[in-house]
C-alpha cells in the first residue's frame, strides 16, 4: 500500500489585521508593521530582530509627541504655528502706523498752516481715496500674491506721505496736500493679509481661527491705541514731521519683514471671469451694513468723548476691547456665529448706554472713564465674530478683498459718526452726544436681526 503523501506543512498565519495595522513591503516579503500600543499612545516597540517601524508611523509618533509638549494657552498654540512669528511680528510693525499717520498729518498741517480745517479737509480726503482703492489693491493681492502687491503699493504710499512732508515743509500750495496725501490710499490692508494668512493656515479648524481672529482684533486695538500716543510724542519732542517720517519708515520695513515671509503666504488665485465681487456673495450686503453701523459707533464715541473730557480717556474704551478681545479668543466659541453675532451686538447696545447715563447723571471722570472701560469691553468680540462672517462668506480666493470691503465699510461708518457726534455735540451738547454711538449700535443690531430673519437656519 502506498504511502500516503507527506504533508507540507501550513504557512504561518499572518498577524490580525486593525485598521491601526500598516503593511510594508520590505525585501518582496509581506511584513506587518508594529501596532499602536493603546496604553502609551505610541507605537509598540518592534520585537527583537524584527524589521524598524516605516517612516510614516515614526512621523505619527512624533507628532504625537508634539501635541503633548505643546502649549495649553491658545494663543501660544497659536504662535507656535511655523513661521506665525515671523510674519505677525512685521505685521505689527506695518500695523502701528496706521494709528500714526492720520494724527501725524494733522500736527504737521495744522502747526504749519495754523489751520485745523484744512487738516481735517486733507485727512478726510485720503480716507476717502483710501475708501475707493483699497478693495481694488486687495484684489490684486488675492490674484497675483500678498509679496507682490503688498511691496510695490506700500512703496507707492509711503511716497505719498514724503510729499506731504516736503509740501507742507516748503509751503507748498493748499492743493498738493490733497494730491501728496491721497498717494497714501494704496497702503494695503495688512491686517487683512495678516488674517487670510490664519485662514489658510488653519482652514478648516474653527477653534484656531477664532482664536487667530481674536488676536487680530487684539493687535488692532492696542495698535490704535498707542500709535497716536507715539505720533504726537514724537511731533512734541522733536519736530513736527517726526511722526510722519516714523511712521512711513515703521510701515515700509514691517511690510518689507511681513512680505520675506513666503511660507504662510496663501497661494494666488487668478481671477477667471465667471468670479463675482466678494459684495455679491450672500449675506455680504447685510454684513457690510453691520460693519457700517459699528463704524459709527467708533466714530461718534471718539468725537464725543474728546470734546467732553479730551482725548486721554478714549484709551481706556480701546484698552476695555482689547482685554475683552483677548479674553474672549481663549474661550470655545459657540457654534452659531449668527447667534453670536447678535449676542454681542446686544451688549454693545447695552454697554454704549453706560456713557450716556455716566454722563447724564454725574460730572465724574472717573466714573465715565470707567463706563468706557466697560463700553469697549463689547465692541472687539462684536469685530471678531463679524471678521468670521466675513471669512465664511467670501470665497477662498478672494479674503483680503472681502475683507478689505468690510474695513472700509467700518470707515465709512468711522466718518460718518463723527460727523453724527460732532452734529450732536454742538446742537445739544456733549451729554447727549453719547446717544449718538448708543443709537447707531441699535441701528447694527437691527440690520444683523434683519438679515437673520433672511437666512435660513444652521
Amino acid at each position: 500500500m502506498p504511502n500516503p503523501p507527506a504533508t507540507r506543512p501550513r504557512p504561518a498565519a499572518l498577524p490580525a489585521l486593525s485598521p491601526t495595522t500598516l503593511l510594508a513591503v520590505t525585501g518582496g516579503q509581506l511584513v506587518a508593521a508594529p501596532r499602536t500600543s493603546p496604553e502609551s499612545g505610541g507605537p509598540a516597540a518592534p520585537e527583537s530582530g524584527g524589521p524598524a517601524a516605516p517612516k510614516d508611523v515614526r512621523r505619527r509618533a512624533a507628532g504625537q509627541r508634539a501635541a503633548r509638549r505643546a502649549p495649553t494657552n491658545p494663543y501660544l498654540r497659536l504662535l507656535a504655528t511655523p513661521g506665525a512669528r515671523a510674519f505677525t511680528a512685521g505685521n505689527l510693525i506695518a500695523r502701528l502706523p496706521m494709528g500714526m499717520l492720520g494724527v501725524s498729518a494733522i500736527i504737521m498741517i495744522a502747526g504749519s498752516r495754523d489751520s485745523y480745517a484744512l487738516a481735517g479737509a486733507v485727512t478726510a480726503t485720503g480716507l476717502a481715496a483710501t475708501a475707493v482703492v483699497a478693495p481694488f489693491t486687495a484684489r490684486l493681492v488675492d490674484r497675483f500674491g500678498q509679496a507682490r502687491i503688498a511691496v510695490p503699493a506700500t512703496a507707492l504710499a509711503v511716497l505719498g506721505s514724503l510729499a506731504l512732508v516736503l509740501c507742507v515743509h516748503y509751503d507748498a500750495p493748499a492743493w498738493t496736500l490733497f494730491a501728496a496725501y491721497a498717494a497714501t490710499a494704496t497702503t494695503p490692508n495688512t491686517g487683512g493679509m495678516s488674517r487670510a494668512r490664519w485662514a489658510h493656515l488653519h482652514r478648516g479648524d474653527p477653534a484656531a481661527l477664532h482664536t487667530a481672529n481674536s488676536f487680530e482684533q487684539a493687535a488692532d486695538e492696542l495698535c490704535f491705541m498707542l500709535g497716536p500716543v507715539v505720533a504726537a510724542t514724537l511731533c512734541g519732542a522733536l519736530f513736527p514731521e517726526a511722526g510722519t517720517l516714523v511712521g512711513a519708515s515703521l510701515l515700509m520695513t514691517g511690510v518689507l519683514v511681513f512680505a520675506a515671509q513666503r511660507t504662510t503666504e496663501p497661494p494666488p488665485t487668478p481671477r477667471n471671469r465667471t468670479a463675482v465681487s466678494p459684495l455679491r456673495s450672500p449675506g455680504m450686503p447685510a454684513l457690510l451694513a453691520v460693519f457700517l453701523a459699528t463704524g459709527a459707533v467708533f466714530g461718534a464715541l471718539e468725537v464725543v468723548s474728546i470734546a467732553h473730557a479730551g482725548g486721554a480717556i478714549l484709551a481706556l474704551q480701546a484698552a476695555g476691547s482689547c482685554a475683552a478681545g483677548l479674553l474672549y479668543g481663549s474661550l470655545r466659541p459657540a457654534r452659531n456665529v449668527h447667534r453670536r453675532l447678535l449676542l454681542c451686538l446686544t451688549a454693545m447696545t447695552a454697554l454704549m448706554s453706560l456713557p450716556l447715563l455716566a454722563a447724564s447723571s454725574t460730572a465724574s471722570l472717573p466714573v465715565l472713564a470707567l463706563c468706557l472701560l466697560l463700553a469697549g469691553a463689547a465692541t472687539a468680540p462684536t469685530m471678531v465674530t463679524g471678521m468670521t462672517l466675513v471669512q465664511r462668506a467670501t470665497p477662498p480666493g478672494q479674503l483680503n478683498e472681502g475683507m478689505t470691503l468690510s474695513v472700509t465699510a467700518l470707515l465709512g461708518g468711522v466718518a460718518a459718526g463723527a460727523a453724527g457726534g460732532g452734529w450732536l455735540v454742538e446742537h445739544t451738547g456733549t451729554v447727549f452726544g453719547y446717544a449718538a454711538p448708543m443709537s447707531a449700535a441699535a441701528f447694527a443690531l437691527a440690520v444683523a436681526t434683519a438679515g437673520a430673519f433672511r437666512r435660513r437656519p444652521e
